[in-house]
């Protein structure tokens, strides 16, 4: 009987291995998940670096418009996720002013 793929010569089947989204899936899926969560839309993705376990993104959100939109209250949130961009936690870093040129 011929093995099927990802079956061992013992006849154990081999755990398949998920290929890692790319960092561009990575990108719409944490602003995505963080909309659904948070009931608003994203602004940006600031930061998306890979980890050991997946993906974690910085994602730059608007709290409170005002007028003129440079005093509007903007938040920074750090969305985790596994390889395959599912949600695995989320918090809200920092909030600061849209129009503050250098945040730290």
């Amino acid at each position: 009987m011929p093995r099927s793929e990802g079956e061992a010569a013992t006849g154990e089947r081999k755990p398949r291995v998920q290929k890692r989204i790319s960092v561009a899936e990575a990108m719409r899926r944490a602003m995505r998940e963080l909309a659904g969560l948070l009931d608003r839309e994203p602004d940006s993705v600031s930061a998306i670096k890979a980890t050991d376990d997946g993906w974690t993104a910085t994602v730059e959100v608007v709290e409170l418009e005002r007028v003129p939109d440079t005093v509007s209250l903007m938040a920074s949130y750090r969305v985790d996720m596994d390889g395959q961009g599912e949600l695995l936690g989320y918090e809200k870093t920092e909030r600061y002013p849209r129009g503050r040129a250098d945040r730290r």
